[in-house]
């Protein structure tokens, strides 16, 4: 299968890449070996899916697609079903996909042989490929998406070099929408290309002279750019927001003084991963950290949600998600414990909070005026001004085709609504449902419909009315959770709390001094603290407000909401819709979003959030299409962060391509051979002729590259690839008994902090060292740290004098004191610190000299009760252990109930007299009380 015929045969191919650099492209990947980056919305799926028909066409082929994601691969499949039809390619095979391990073995060695093209996920290609299941020499070629993803620790760099080891001639193909990982670091681009093994890099930004020149042509998309003002009460919100945001920023930097934060300001705080930025930079010492820092952390993705959120929800579902947050971020009512938000202590919060409530309710004046009821509201319900907009919009576009009705080219006269999220489609479909809706009300008793504007009202007073319903429980569970809390603190055994030293108040010789010398120094809605207080409406507020916004006539009549349908009765309830007519409402979907472009066909789309990569996908189908015309509505709130934050994506993706052209244009060649990769031949040749006697020991004279046997669960970690790096042959098995087997006495056991951690809690950790022991001589347990955080246990120690800390009964939850306890228990297991991967690969690389190669048929044996008589082999050793320990049964009598019983279930139900022939009358008596025991009457 060489790529040669590949490439030279004549193809009987039909593409379907109409724009010019489209084509370019196609022609640079049939050439030669490269990465491709390419700008978000410019097709790179259409790319890849024809170039994988211009070899499935051929039909001797074996390609591989590494990195896909389960909607890529629908999308592949269906694109290469669709193209073999178009081409008649009488060879093509189409795509296949092998995701789950419960493809057998067998059944994919017949499917490599047959050839086609798969895409495998990397686990199952790592273990193929090693194990020769897949031979990489068979390979025609690879093809790798999200490149961006390949680090050098990644498991596709680990498949890339097995891949390359045995097979030069193989094509390599990389693609990415996403330059930024390519330039962070030091000289990213050739790092990670060397990790890819590809000499060269093509980069299409959206400013690339053949890409303007392809989408600014004649076929232009008519665009209608809607700058809409924010409402008052919107802007101050988001002003006092990013004010908390600003606050935070500046406590995070005053009390990390020693990080790199030039990017901590405002306009970085818009980006998406700013707090993944922020984590980044903190993590090693995350540990170190301030309990302030770490809560500041959380409230930053908070506070960025929110922004998101002022411009997204409507009034009413942003006054709920506050009330969320004020009672997540607040101390548990009764508790002692002051960990509130810094952001709640400010100005800025308290006129998030009163602005908040005030787009909802406001004080009802004239009842007030009346002296009728102080507690009286009425509903104020402020609307998104991008509705009203939308309205008008649905209106003009109506006009326009009762005008100009004729069909213009091969466009539907669909409308197509494009936003964010599910959220707003559902928010959306209500408003454009409910729009026209007029309930009659006390002060218009008799309106024409002439009369009526498009309003939100009739869904706002629905939303108010669940809200009302729910803010009900929400201070009903608040009050319930505060009596459980104070029963739970007046019967504490600590007897700090007993005493009420903890009560909350301090003595009065070390009360804080108070501006204004007064009782109390707290503002109106603010708790003793200081910070914002939770507001819960009064009964009396709650009834005006209910009977202002209660149902009408109209509201009763409309359909409601279904939540599950279990599609009975589809024939008469269901149809297919016209497609000329229809108002679509989709969430942005990446890829996705082209296959909605292409099946919609819309004559008028209206981007209700700004999202650059979609701009691109509408401009390159007006482009792909002579007779579509396409007009775009884009609405952006002026002056808000919806607008800062597309603008700067923009200006980060042009920046990330001219930093790459940049890098590219001065970078070295990149070397592909891997360094370790293949072993150096003089190492190889001292291998062979060391007749070094290790402690008067044996010769050892072997020209066999070392091996290691490995456990196929271990692959999701970065360590066999770097054993493999070390030119040390990884053997993927099937183990019982640890994870690595270096050589026939040393068997060790790999745990990261996080699986040590649940490894104690559910006592897997004491069973497994028992298993070693019984199979190996030399058991080892290794504990790896993660490289880019602090190589010590201090973060996992539990000394936080809390509740367990102070009762003397508990049993210790410190970590350091748990291994104390295993190695008390286990004597001779060996336990070996590792900061990294990389100091555990060379770890190994050192436990093996002088010690003879591991078997992997013996490896894969242990464990599985081999050395065991043939009459006790088909025993399950799990029940054994649970029986072991139940009082009255020894060694000796639990061989003949094992053989006598089914299951300790049958040995739970047997009376004394149906025991006593198994294991003698005393002993029956024991097990027989430990079944039928009552706990109740013992707790008693």
């Amino acid at each position: 299968m060489s790529t040669n015929n590949a490439n030279d045969a004549p193809q009987p191919v039909r593409l379907s890449l109409p724009l010019e650099y489209q084509q370019h492209l196609f022609q640079e990947l049939r050439a030669e070996d490269e990465l491709v980056v390419i700008a978000r919305g410019l097709g790179l799926m259409r790319l890849v899916t024809n170039l994988l028909h211009s070899y499935d066409a051929a039909g001797n082929n074996l390609i591989i697609i590494i990195g896909a994601e389960d909607r890529e691969n629908a999308w592949i499949g269906e694109a290469l079903a669709e193209h073999a039809a178009i081409s008649m390619a009488a060879k093509a095979r189409g795509l296949t996909v092998v995701n789950t391990d419960f493809t057998s073995v067998g059944a994919r060695e017949k499917m490599y042989t047959k050839g086609g093209i798969y895409s495998i996920t990397s686990r199952i290609l790592v273990v193929d490929l090693l194990t020769s299941l897949l031979r990489p020499e068979s390979i025609t070629g690879v093809i790798l998406l999200h490149a961006d993803k390949v680090v050098a620790t990644s498991l596709e760099a680990f498949i890339l070099r097995i891949y390359r080891q045995k097979n030069k001639t193989g094509f390599l193909k990389a693609f990415s929408d996403n330059p930024d990982p390519f330039t962070i670091g030091f000289s990213p681009l050739a790092t990670m290309m060397r990790n890819m093994f590809l000499r060269k890099a093509s980069l299409w930004p959206r400013f690339h002279v053949s890409v303007a020149s392809s989408l600014e042509g004649k076929k232009k998309a008519e665009v209608i750019e809607l700058e809409v003002p924010m409402t008052d009460d919107m802007s101050s919100i988001q002003q006092a927001i990013m004010e908390c945001v600003e606050v935070s920023i500046h406590e995070l930097k005053k009390g990390n003084s020693g990080l790199e934060m030039d990017d901590w300001n405002l306009d970085s705080a818009l980006l998406k991963n700013f707090d993944v930025m922020v984590r980044r930079q903190l993590d090693p010492n995350w540990h170190r950290v301030s309990w302030k820092t770490k809560q500041i952390v959380s409230d930053l993705t908070v506070l960025r949600s929110l922004l998101h959120s002022v411009l997204a929800l409507d009034a009413v579902s942003f006054l709920q998600q506050l009330d969320t947050i004020h009672a997540a971020h607040s101390p548990q009512p009764g508790t002692t414990r002051q960990n509130q938000s810094p952001w709640l202590f400010l100005d800025a919060a308290n006129t998030i909070f009163s602005t908040a409530k005030r787009r909802v309710y406001a004080a009802n004046k004239s009842k007030a005026d009346a002296q009728a009821s102080i507690d009286s509201l009425r509903p104020v319900l402020e609307e998104q001004p991008k509705w009203a907009l939308l309205a008008e919009i649905l209106e003009e576009i109506d006009r326009d085709l009762y005008f100009d009705p004729s069909p213009r080219g091969d466009s539907n006269e669909t409308i197509l609504i494009m936003c964010s999220d599910t959220a707003t489609c559902r928010q959306l479909r209500d408003y454009l449902q409910t729009m026209h809706v007029q309930p009659k009300t006390d002060e218009n008793p008799n309106a024409k419909k002439e009369d009526h504007k498009p309003s939100a009202s009739f869904m706002m007073r629905r939303r108010l009315r669940n809200y009302l319903n729910w803010k009900r429980e929400f201070a009903k569970v608040n009050n319930e959770l505060f009596s459980e809390n104070q029963k739970a603190l007046e019967g504490a055994v600590d007897p700090r709390l007993a005493h009420g030293s903890y009560k909350g108040r301090a003595p009065a010789n070390k009360r804080r001094r108070v501006r204004g010398g007064g009782a109390s120094g707290t503002a109106p809605g603010r708790t003793a603290n200081g910070s914002v207080a939770q507001y819960f409406e009064k009964p009396s507020e709650v009834a005006d407000l209910m009977e202002e916004v209660q149902m009408f006539e109209e509201e009763a009549n409309q359909k409601a909401d279904i939540i599950a349908d279990p599609l009975d009765d589809m024939d008469d309830y269901f149809e297919l819709y016209e497609m000329q007519d229809l108002v679509v409402i989709h969430a942005y979907e990446g890829d996705q979003d082209e296959h909605v472009l292409e099946e919609v066909k819309p004559r008028y789309i209206v981007m209700y959030e700004p999202d650059a990569s979609f701009i691109r996908r509408v401009e390159v189908y007006r482009s792909s299409h002579n007779d579509r015309n396409v007009r775009v509505y884009f609405m952006f709130y002026g002056g808000s962060v919806e607008e800062q934050r597309y603008l700067a994506s923009v200006r980060r993706e042009k920046d990330c391509f001219t930093k790459l052209i940049k890098e590219r244009a001065s970078m070295s060649v990149v070397m592909t051979t891997d360094s370790h990769g293949v072993e150096d031949p003089q190492d190889a040749f001292l291998r062979t002729v060391n007749t070094r006697i290790a402690g008067g020991g044996r010769l050892t004279a072997t020209a066999e590259q070392p091996r290691v046997v490995v456990d196929v669960r271990e692959f999701r970690s970065s360590l066999p690839s770097l054993l493999h790096g070390r030119n040390l042959n990884v053997i993927p098995c099937m183990l019982t008994v640890g994870d690595y087997v270096l050589s026939p006495n040393i068997c060790i056991e790999r745990k990261s902090i996080s699986d040590l951690i649940s490894s104690f809690k559910d006592g897997r950790l004491y069973n497994q060292a028992e298993t070693m022991f019984q199979h190996y001589k030399n058991p080892m347990l290794l504990i790896e740290f993660d490289q880019n955080k602090s190589f010590t246990l201090e973060p996992f120690a539990d000394l936080s004098g809390n509740m367990r800390s102070v009762n003397p009964n508990e049993a210790p939850s410190d970590l350091q004191s748990k291994i104390v306890l295993l190695t008390l228990a286990f004597p001779r297991l060996r336990v070996i610190w590792s900061s990294s991967p990389y100091q555990t690969a060379e770890i190994f690389q050192n436990l093996k000299t002088q010690e003879p190669e591991p078997d992997p048929v013996v490896a894969v044996r242990a464990g599985l009760d081999n050395d065991m008589r043939a009459e006790d082999q088909v025993f399950n050793r799990e029940p054994q252990e649970m029986l072991g320990v139940v009082p009255g049964v020894t060694p000796q009598n639990l061989k003949s109930m094992v053989l006598e019983t089914e299951n300790v279930r049958e040995v739970a139900n047997m009376t004394v007299d149906e025991l006593d022939p198994l294991i003698g009358k005393e002993a029956a008596r024991k097990v027989h009380g430990f079944f039928n025991r009552n706990l109740i009457d013992l707790d008693m």
